[in-house]
């Protein structure tokens, strides 16, 4: 009997600056979609996220709020942990960057790079930008001006560090970029990290004399860790290192970031395990920007359109299937509250939905609730079919747009087999047996539909799954293969989505 696979997945941890945003919901929402789906797999899923709490950002905030750090991060992290419960994320772990664990994974971890002849003093000369809280070149500024904070002022800053050899790795790095299954997905992003490194990588400081807020330096308690070398470590200080069971769950099988942070995912972060002797991580995927009026979502932008607003409008099962339909995962996408309405109404209310009302009412009316047998396939058993064998390939591929669109589209031939089989016009005839073949089929499709729709609408899939007679496990723990509902009992349900009441 085989080992039931493995799937470590993470997202970047969500700088404890300020309240979540959608940009933050985006990311979250498209890796738990992914968790979600591997689990139908039959994975052993195993999801982190959490929270980076520390650096210059975090204690400048803090201190324009007039408390302490500590429990500025507190009160950020409770903000974030509530959001994601509202909207269903089901991480099996939330970690934080001023846990005891992980100042302990960070501190054996570079003890082991240091070891290895990896780490030198030295001292760093140049511009920082604290947005992003990390070194620039002057290259690499716009106007003199980070071009991801554009709204802060970039400093130059003059200290001893200690130095992490970055471009020692650089051949390797390229190796893995160039090794098959790909290490960066999508193929934009690896071939924009892959030009970095071809271009010629900085060795880069990894310690701070004057950022107090931080995880002390091993056996160097003036100097703080570096919060981006720090925090990447995250990913491994979630998996109980340096502890032996570690290896239990390491290496991630995929990191989803976004598209500011590549850099240091995929250069950075698997040149530190290099250095310390330990596997890198698997994959990596970078999703786009969520945009509203030509701007990303983030705390710096000054985007206002607010989490809480756009969870409000439909409410939270809504939310996340308008952005991993609309917002392509391998791209950029804008977020507008008229397409929000328009999806929910088309897809969700006059779509899904509607289909759902129509079957169970039918079968409530036609069969006395009951799921009928039927002793030969239908046109519409071979459309599930292939619908269900595209859906399966591209949500292998991580492509969550396109998984969502497949089930849509099953939901529109659903419909369309419902109109040109007309059940009213069979039941009034007394064709009975073609009645029940129509019927079954459209049970089994709309079983079918739920399970792909699950890690998009895990609360109103649940609801479905329920109401169609399955009393075993959830529909978001089913092995994923087609569903056969022949004598299951149905029961009606209220509208999934009701539309919004016209404005008087």
């Amino acid at each position: 009997m085989s080992p039931v696979p493995k799937f470590y997945i993470t997202t970047a941890i969500d700088y404890a600056n300020g309240e979540p945003h959608l940009g933050h919901a985006f990311e979250k929402i498209g890796a738990d979609c992914i968790a979600r789906y591997r689990r139908l797999r039959g994975d052993r899923v195993h999801f982190v996220i959490g929270m980076d709490e520390h650096g210059q950002k975090v204690a400048q905030a803090a201190d324009e709020a007039g408390v302490d750090p500590q429990q500025w991060v507190d009160g950020i992290a409770a903000q974030f942990e509530a959001a994601w419960r509202e909207l269903a994320i089901s991480h099996d772990d939330f970690i934080r960057t001023t846990e005891s664990r992980h100042a302990h994974a960070v501190q054996e971890l570079f003890r082991r790079i240091r070891d290895r002849g990896h780490i030198a003093d030295g001292v760093y000369r140049g511009y920082y930008c604290v947005g992003c809280e990390a070194f620039k070149l002057e290259k690499d500024l716009v106007d003199g001006r980070c071009p991801i904070h554009p709204t802060r002022e970039i400093s130059w800053v003059e200290e001893p560090n200690y130095f992490f050899p970055l471009s020692r790795f650089a051949g390797w790095l390229l190796e893995r970029f160039d090794a098959a299954p790909p290490f960066v997905r999508p193929p934009a992003k690896l071939n924009e990290i892959r030009n970095v490194v071809t271009d010629g990588l900085q060795d880069i400081s990894v310690s701070r004399s004057r950022v107090p807020w931080g995880i002390p330096w091993p056996d160097d308690p003036s100097h703080t860790v570096y919060v981006w070398f720090e925090a990447l470590t995250n990913y491994l200080s979630a998996t109980g290192f340096p502890d032996a069971s570690f290896t239990d769950l390491w290496p991630a099988d995929l990191h989803v970031i976004g598209p500011d942070i590549v850099r240091f995912h995929a250069a950075l972060w698997p040149a530190m395990l290099r250095a310390a002797g330990l596997e890198p991580p698997r994959g990596i995927w970078c999703h786009g920007w969520v945009n509203t009026a030509g701007a990303r979502f983030s705390k710096s932008a000054g985007v206002k359109l607010t989490l809480r607003d756009a969870i409000d409008r439909h409410g939270p099962d809504a939310l996340r299937y308008f952005l991993l339909r609309e917002v392509p995962w391998d791209g950029d996408g804008s977020f507008t509250w008229e397409r929000f309405d328009a999806r929910y109404t088309a897809d969700l209310a006059d779509g899904y939905g509607n289909l759902v009302s129509r079957v169970l009412a039918m079968i409530a009316r036609y069969v006395d609730g009951v799921v009928p047998a039927r002793p030969a396939p239908v046109s519409l058993d071979d459309a599930t079919d292939q619908a269900w064998r595209r859906y399966v390939a591209v949500m292998d591929d991580y492509l969550l747009h396109e998984g969502a669109a497949e089930a849509m589209q099953l939901v529109t031939a659903a419909n369309g087999f419902i109109e040109a089989q007309a059940p009213w016009t069979l039941a009034k005839t007394g064709a009975t047996d073609q009645l029940a073949e129509t019927l079954s089929a459209l049970a089994d499709t709309l079983a079918t539909i739920t399970v792909m729709l699950a890690p998009f609408l895990p609360g109103k899939t649940a609801v479905v799954w329920q109401a169609l007679g399955n009393r075993g496990p959830s529909v978001t723990h089913v092995t994923m293969q087609l569903r056969r509902l022949t004598g299951n009992r149905v029961s009606r349900l209220a509208p999934l989505f009701p539309k919004p009441r016209a404005e008087s």
